[in-house]
């Protein structure tokens, strides 16, 4: 099996879309909004993880 690894560029990207999508839950004044941002991130990262 061929593993495809990501340039740095690429890394830095990812980083920066999951520093933006954090910072934006963190700054949610409503608690069922900010469960709900954050609960879609770490849908995310694990959707990433298993592709």
């Amino acid at each position: 099996m061929v593993e495809m690894g990501m340039t740095d560029k690429q890394f830095n990207g990812f980083v920066r879309f999951l520093l933006d999508a954090l910072k934006e839950a963190k700054e949610e004044k409503e608690d069922d909004k900010k469960d709900e941002k954050i609960s879609k991130i770490i849908d995310n990262l694990q959707k990433t993880l298993e592709d």
